[in-house]
């Protein structure tokens, strides 16, 4: 049994998820924890393989699990699924396999869940490329001004949840539909949003992810604000199905199409702002397919290793 729990799920990442279990081996903590590893490749099993050789000498005791059905909303559910099977678990965390934790990273999570008696609390999650970090990214957490109560979370990535909070959804708890797509921890958060769930922003809980060069270039930033429109979009469709919503969406979506464009000649001699206004009209792109059917799966394709 272990009062805290830190999951984390992996798909062919092997030197991700070794430089994340060095770095958590460090962590400033006194807390009583157990980690656990999905793998969600259950061909290679990577993951599983690393998790066992080093297990006998790790700081922490270290379970890995094999996660055959693809799709990162499936492994976060094994983990949650691996979690409330410990009785004394009083805490999930959770970190994504392309990141590494500050050493204070557990203690901070920890202190501001005390201070504000949240069900979830979030980190922010730092890029960095080449040792430099970027301070505007699409896909990573960012830093808010301070620590303490927020009305919604924005991921899964780095992240504190309390049992009774995973306890008070039915299963599954992320939703497999999102399984390749992305959009499953949005998804989750709103739904604990309604069943009561209170939120906080730990800013001094940070975890840093190393950003590869397949995702530095304009062509992935523009697929992501496509992926995170799309993934917007249908959520928005399984929350608030009705025509008052759908009738607003569209507007706003109408308005980024004509509208961003327009901003981009604008700012043409701005690089970062132009880039902005190309997102906009890609996001809004996004959520249009999704009005129409079309499902983009950002999370088919393995970025990092």
């Amino acid at each position: 049994m272990a009062e805290i729990v830190i999951g984390i799920p992996t798909f062919r990442r092997p030197k991700g998820l070794g430089r994340l279990l060095d770095a958590l081996a460090k962590i400033d903590t006194d807390a009583d924890i157990r980690v656990v590893v999905a793998d969600n490749d259950a061909r290679d099993r990577q993951g599983f393989d690393l998790c066992q050789r080093i297990k006998s000498t790790y700081r922490f005791p270290l379970d890995a699990i094999i996660v055959a059905e693809r799709g990162i909303a499936q492994a976060r559910n094994a983990l949650v699924g691996h979690a409330l099977d410990d009785s004394g678990m009083r805490f999930l965390a959770m970190l994504d396999d392309d990141e590494w934790p500050s050493r204070q990273w557990l203690s901070e999570l920890l202190r501001v869940q005390r201070e504000t008696n949240a069900d979830a609390v979030e980190g922010p999650v730092a890029g960095v490329h080449q040792g430099e970090t970027l301070s505007d990214f699409e896909g990573v957490a960012k830093a808010r001004l301070r620590s303490g109560a927020v009305e919604m979370l924005e991921g899964a990535g780095n992240v504190l949840v309390a049992r009774d909070a995973l306890e008070s959804l039915p299963r599954p708890w992320f939703d497999p539909a999102f399984a390749l797509t992305g959009g499953e921890d949005k998804d989750f958060f709103i739904r604990l949003k309604k069943a009561g769930a209170r939120f906080a922003w730990a800013a001094d809980a940070l975890a840093t992810t190393e950003i590869p060069a397949s995702r530095m270039g304009l062509a992935w930033m523009l697929s992501r604000a496509f992926s995170v429109g799309n993934s917007d979009m249908r959520i928005l469709l399984k929350h608030e199905p009705g025509s008052r919503a759908l009738g607003r969406e569209a507007a706003k979506i109408a308005g980024a199409l004509l509208l961003s464009p327009v901003l981009f000649l604008i700012l043409l001699a701005s690089p970062n702002r132009r880039a902005r206004a190309s997102r906009t009209f890609f996001r809004a792109l996004g959520k249009l397919a999704a009005l129409c059917g079309s499902t983009y799966h950002e999370y088919a394709v393995i970025h990092g290793e």
